[in-house]
């Protein structure tokens, strides 16, 4: 009897099972919530959100980057978003436009490695809306001032990544949660269905 107690204390002390309580504390959920303006916000402050190589869409904000469209032209090497107080500081690393034809004419090629100086602006207010509770949609308007871009976002599961799918204000169309996904093809421009990516893919540090 006696080696049989012994043996059952030394059980317990390695911590096998059916020794008493082995209750466990629930896991605790360390993701952000991101169900609302203030928290997707808060969340971001600090941070800074980069967009370059594979990441860049063919057309962001509905544009050819393979277009010159003047001061409105698309072709990036990077882009690099801080956010801070509640908005985006915003610098912007454009590309090079080879064999161009003229503005809005097709034939010219984006070169993301020849790098042209950094363009940098700051947002006015940034405004979200429409927020599912998981972040995996939302919609964005962001005015700086002079103009305005809107469209709908979600962050990855991990939430280390943020994809923007934006739109200048007014200029298209079905690109709100309701209408689909972010990239889904729901979004016309002018009237015409846009068949092209606009989603800007930015990985989140800090």
């Amino acid at each position: 009897m006696k080696k049989t107690f012994l043996s059952a204390m030394m059980l317990c002390t390695l911590g096998l099972s059916g020794c008493g309580d082995d209750t466990t504390d629930p896991p605790v959920d360390t993701k952000p919530k991101l169900d609302s303006q203030s928290n997707i916000l808060a969340f971001l402050e600090g941070k800074t959100l980069v967009m370059e190589g594979d990441n860049i869409p063919s057309h962001p904000l509905s544009l050819d980057e393979d277009i010159n469209w003047g001061s409105a032209s698309q072709c990036f090497q990077k882009v690099t978003i801080g956010v801070g107080g509640n908005n985006f500081h915003v610098n912007s690393i454009p590309g090079t436009l080879r064999n161009s034809t003229g503005v809005g004419q097709p034939g010219s090629t984006c070169d993301h490695a020849a790098a042209q100086n950094a363009l940098v602006f700051d947002s006015k207010a940034v405004t979200l809306s429409n927020i599912a509770a998981d972040g995996s949609c939302f919609e964005v308007l962001v005015d700086y001032g002079s103009f305005k871009q809107e469209g709908r976002a979600r962050f990855s599961a991990d939430t280390k990544k943020l994809s923007m799918e934006l739109y200048f204000e007014a200029k298209a169309t079905g690109w709100h949660c309701a209408d689909g996904a972010v990239g889904a093809k729901s979004v016309s421009t002018s009237g015409v269905a846009f068949t092209g990516n606009a989603v800007q893919v930015y990985d989140i540090s800090g």
